[in-house]
């Protein structure tokens, strides 16, 4: 009886601890399968996350890069159709034609320009400008091709631009070749030809290479330690790659035939779908090298377009930047390590007991939130490291919502809209630009981003505390994981500059056709109103009894000399002439003037008033020359105020002492918008016919160049404010 009941208890036993140890297999195997589990989604978040974020800060690197060699051809298109307006070019002037050729060359060799060559459409002569120097000969086939294009009239003003073409130079090196041209019409005129004939003379070609322009503006592009850009055309033409010997071939098969036992479809793929068709994008490839490594790897790359030109959007590059996934791949694996290694502890203590599981369990929870942290931190400060190349960046780069208000913008922003941070954000950029045409401009640029994901290069004018100032502006789409625009990325560049420059350059062609023109006429003009004014003395002489005669005689006599007036204004910059150079007391010079005209002044009803101090510096320049500037101004702000007013004249010293300021004002109608850019152009004159010659400006303007001076205003019409009138601002 006692050994059943032994047996029995000790069977029992038995089998609960079978029970037991089943139990707490099982419960093991559940908790080990679930550790196993969470580590493994918990490491791929993290490597997906990092990854990502990693590709999304290639993208920028890639659309920074894209912008940039589309602001270089922009300036390219830019000097080649200011070379089409020249002078010397249009009217094929052999002596003066090699200087602008080389003017032109010297300014945009560096963009990667080989040569410049104008091509006549009379007798196939071209006129080429390269590093050798000026050549001329007969044009080929392939120029004859663009020649036809140019012909059409429709085509003026605009520019061609070639598929990329290998070319083998005297050095037997090869180069990719991309051809830019633009027609070129007779808009001009000189001495022997006063009128423009507007017929087409020929082209005018840059023959740009390509890999030295891509080059100096993406070799320094770096991707983590290691990454790198390369660009190809939509052909899947490398135009530009780290390994040399990759230029010029083909993105499909060059990496097949330097490594034939790795597969390359993957990238071929993202090319031949993705790159070759316009599109941007992130992915990952396989690879059989990197920076000397020479083994089967996998890497990161994001992709985008770089538009050749504006309207045009098929012709494009794509721009793309890679890098290992090792860049990533440091920082997951020592996570995976270290899971691994606490997963193992973890098993461990789960089969010695239920206790022991949860301690380490805690402590394996909180070793992984560590982790997180670090790696978080890592992260922070990656994009601190990304945030702060955008604050220390040149251009000014911002970023808008669909309704065009501000949420961020880097430092060079602040300091050119002179705002605080929490003055600027929030505020919509086409009232900051404080410019109707350029908030239509930016209206649609960032509609067009928003709705059809297309980036926008715009150039336009805006208002900063009174002064106009141009921006080049680039508008593109940033999109979420979803592919939905969330934001507009702006990146621009103050071009105020460059803008002045070409104004400036049109400026001074205007002035020497004028003073070409006055040099041919003012001959023509001169001998019959010596002719008339001589006879008119021997009248005079003759009929000195006959006093009504002698007021005919006398009034022809005065209107020749006006006549002779005009002729001297215009040649003012036709020929230099002998100027006297003293110090000219400026106060003591204007009061001069004031005496002249104050009868004017009273029977207009205009008051005066002057805020001249004794202290202002004496200047170098010619008094008489000065007087006429005065005089000219004075007389046009008095035809301003038609019915009365208040001319204001005050001077004062500036930059340090070293220059003498002048202002005059007026509180007349104002100069309309449509006439401020003409006001300083000769023969231009808003005033009836017989009271102006259109000289009075244009000859100010060119006095004050001469003796180193400035001249510029600042106006207000009726429609712009209660208060009108004008200042004209000399610096001397």
């Amino acid at each position: 009886m006692v050994r059943h009941l032994h047996h029995f208890i000790e069977k029992r036993f038995r089998l609960n601890v079978r029970s037991v140890l089943v139990l707490n297999l099982a419960i093991s195997l559940i908790l080990l399968g679930a550790v196993l589990v969470l580590g493994w989604m918990s490491t791929t978040k993290v490597r997906d996350v990092v990854t990502e974020g990693f590709n999304q800060q290639q993208l920028v690197l890639a659309r920074h890069a894209a912008r940039q060699i589309e602001n270089s051809l922009n300036m390219l298109k830019s000097e080649l159709s200011l070379a089409s307006l020249s002078t010397s070019i249009q009217l094929l002037e052999m002596e003066s034609m090699a200087k602008r050729l080389e003017i032109t060359f010297s300014s945009t060799k560096d963009e990667g320009v080989l040569n410049i060559i104008f091509a006549e459409d009379s007798n196939r002569k071209t006129h080429s400008f390269n590093e050798k120097g000026y050549q001329n000969n007969y044009y080929s086939e392939d120029l004859e091709l663009i020649m036809w294009w140019a012909r059409e009239e429709g085509n003026n003003k605009s520019i061609f631009i070639s598929d990329i073409s290998s070319q083998v130079f005297e050095s037997n090196s090869r180069r990719l070749i991309l051809k830019m041209a633009t027609p070129v019409w007779q808009t001009s005129v000189d001495e022997k030809q006063t009128t423009a004939t507007n017929r087409f003379v020929g082209i005018i070609m840059f023959a740009v290479d390509v890999t030295r322009l891509i080059e100096k503006l993406t070799k320094d592009i770096h991707s983590g330690k290691t990454g790198y850009a390369w660009v190809i055309d939509k052909y899947g033409t490398f135009l530009y790659h780290p390994e040399k010997s990759f230029v010029g071939k083909n993105a499909l098969t060059a990496r097949q035939e330097r490594r034939p036992s790795i597969s390359f479809e993957r990238i071929n793929e993202i090319q031949r779908e993705n790159m070759m068709n316009g599109q941007e994008g992130t992915s990952w490839f396989v690879s059989g090298w990197h920076k000397g490594i020479e083994a089967e790897m996998k890497k990161l790359i994001a992709y985008t377009p770089c538009y050749l030109e504006e309207n045009n959007k098929g012709k494009f590059w794509s721009v793309a930047v890679v890098a290992p996934t090792s860049e990533v791949e440091g920082p997951i694996h020592a996570i995976y390590s270290r899971q691994f290694i606490l997963e193992g502890v973890v098993i461990l203590s789960i089969l010695a007991g239920g206790l022991l599981i949860t301690g380490i369990m805690l402590r394996w929870s909180s070793l992984l939130k560590k982790e997180v942290d670090e790696k978080t931190f890592e992260l922070k400060k990656s994009e601190n490291q990304y945030r702060s190349l955008i604050e220390h960046a040149n251009d000014i780069i911002f970023t808008l919502d669909q309704t065009g208000s501000i949420t961020s913008i880097n430092q060079a922003g602040l300091s050119f809209f002179n705002m605080t941070k929490g003055e600027i954000i929030g505020s919509n950029i086409r009232e900051i630009c404080n410019n109707e045409n350029s908030a239509y401009m930016q209206y649609w640029a960032i509609n067009e981003s928003f709705t059809k994901k297309i980036s926008r290069q715009l150039t336009y004018p805006v208002q900063i505390n009174g002064i106009e100032y141009w921006l080049s502006t680039n508008f593109s789409s940033l999109l979420d994981e979803s592919g939905t625009v969330y934001a507009i990325l702006g990146i621009a560049r103050d071009i105020t500059e460059r803008v002045k420059i070409q104004e400036q350059m049109c400026h001074t062609e205007k002035q020497a056709s004028m003073g070409t023109l006055a040099a041919g006429v003012a001959h023509e003009i001169n001998n019959p109103l010596a002719v008339i004014l001589g006879f008119t003395d021997l009248l005079l002489e003759r009929f000195e009894s006959d006093p009504e005669v002698q007021d005919l005689l006398k009034s022809i006599e005065n209107q020749g000399n006006k006549a002779k007036k005009v002729v001297e204004n215009l040649l003012t910059f036709a020929r230099d002439k002998e100027h006297i150079k003293e110090d000219v007391d400026i106060n003591k010079n204007i009061n001069a003037i004031l005496q002249v005209v104050e009868n004017t002044l009273s029977v207009n009803k205009i008051v005066l008033k002057k805020e001249m101090p004794d202290s202002l510096p004496a200047v170098k320049g010619d008094p008489d020359e000065l007087q006429q500037v005065f005089l000219n101004i004075i007389t046009n702000a008095v035809h301003a105020m038609k019915g009365g007013g208040i001319l204001t004249i005050s001077t004062s010293a500036s930059d340090n002492g070293t220059r003498a300021k002048i202002m005059i004002s007026d509180t007349g109608c104002g100069i309309k918008s449509e006439y401020r850019n003409k006001i300083f152009d000769p023969l231009f004159t808003t005033k009836k016919v017989g009271e102006g010659t259109g000289l009075g400006l244009f000859v100010s303007y060119g006095i004050l160049l001469k003796l180193g001076g400035t001249i510029n205003f600042e106006t207000k019409t009726k429609e712009e404010s209660e208060e009108t009138g004008t200042t004209f601002i000399i610096t001397l």
